[in-house]
């Protein structure tokens, strides 16, 4: 005989029922209360299991918000102003014959309007970004060259 009864009657008394009636929402954490639980783990011999129980989160979350407050804030970025360098453009002085050089093959246009490069200065430190450079990667050099001490 089965122990699965195809009848809903129960067999013995029924001790507790349990009546759930709110609508099961997520609980909302502000910074605030965010920052207080991710310095409590970072407290010397912390374990983030424990603190994440204590607070009735799961550790994920608990590490998840730590890895969070490592990574710099997008919106701060796009909020600060542009910082500008003076630039300094020189011309090639005009020469007084005109020199001939050799023909040299034509160049396909796609690549003929990627010339140009960019020559920075900062703190002592020249650097030149030939075309094509991606825009990521020239941010992340000059961000690196304005943080060197």
């Amino acid at each position: 005989m089965s122990k699965l009864d195809s009848t809903l009657e129960p067999t013995g008394a029924v001790h507790r029922i349990e009546v759930i009636s709110g609508t099961g929402r997520r609980r909302r954490f502000s910074t605030n209360d965010k920052a207080r639980i991710v310095e409590e783990t970072l407290a010397p011999g912390a374990v983030v299991s424990e603190v994440a129980r204590r607070h009735g989160l799961t550790p994920q979350q608990v590490f998840t918000w730590r890895r969070q407050a490592r990574q710099p804030e997008a919106g701060a970025a796009a909020t600060e102003a542009p910082l500008f360098v003076p630039a300094v453009v020189e011309t090639a002085s005009p020469s007084p014959e005109p020199v001939r050089r050799p023909r040299r093959p034509r160049r396909d246009r796609r690549t003929a309007d990627l010339t140009g490069t960019i020559a920075l200065e900062i703190d002592g430190v020249s650097v030149r970004i030939g075309a094509g450079a991606e825009a990521g990667t020239v941010a992340a050099v000059i961000r690196a060259l304005r943080a060197r001490p």
